[in-house]
C-alpha cells in the first residue's frame, strides 16, 4: 500500500490543524468523545463527496454514539468552506496543506491510478476513543458504505 498506518491500541498523535473557518482544531478539544478521523484526497471530487455526505447524513447516529467526525485533506481552508457550503456538511474539515497530519497518521504515500504512480493521500479512517487511543483503523474505505462501516465499527468497540 506504500503507507505505514498506526495500530489500534496506540495513542493517536496529538494534533492541531486549521478548519474551514481558519480556526485551530485539536484532538484534545474532543476529550471525552470518540472521533472518526477520516483522511480523503481532495474536496469536491465524486468519491470524497459521497463519503462526506454519508457522514453528514449520519450525524444523529454518530452523536448517539458520543462521536464526532473530522475530515482531513491537503486542501486549503478556502476550498474546504466551499465544499461544506456546496454539500451542506455539518462537521469540521481540517486543512493539512503541509501534510503534518497525513504523515503523522501514515496516510501519505505512493498511489497508483490508471498505470501512473504518484504520492498522495490514502483514503483511511481512524476511530479514536474518548481517551485519545486509536481503537479501529479502516485502511480500505468504500466511499458509498463508509458511514455504515463506521457505525458498525463503533458498535463493535
Amino acid at each position: 500500500m506504500g503507507v505505514k498506518l498506526l495500530e489500534p491500541g496506540t495513542p493517536a498523535p496529538d494534533f492541531s490543524a486549521l478548519n474551514q473557518q481558519g480556526e485551530t482544531v485539536s484532538l484534545k478539544d474532543f476529550s471525552g468523545k470518540k472521533v472518526v478521523l477520516y483522511f480523503y484526497p481532495k474536496a469536491m471530487t465524486p468519491g470524497c463527496t459521497t463519503q462526506a455526505c454519508g457522514l453528514r447524513d449520519s450525524k444523529k447516529e454518530l452523536a448517539d454514539r458520543n462521536t464526532v467526525a473530522l475530515g482531513v485533506s491537503p486542501d486549503a481552508p478556502k476550498r474546504l468552506i466551499k465544499f461544506i457550503e456546496k454539500e451542506n456538511l455539518n462537521f469540521d474539515l481540517l486543512s493539512d496543506e503541509d501534510l503534518t497530519l497525513c504523515n503523522a497518521f501514515g496516510v501519505w504515500g505512493l498511489k497508483k491510478f490508471m498505470g501512473k504512480e504518484y504520492d498522495g493521500v490514502h483514503r483511511v479512517t481512524y476511530i479514536i476513543d474518548e481517551q485519545g487511543v486509536i481503537r479501529h483503523v479502516m485502511p480500505k474505505v468504500k466511499t458509498k458504505t463508509h458511514h455504515d462501516d463506521v457505525l458498525a465499527a463503533l458498535d463493535g468497540l
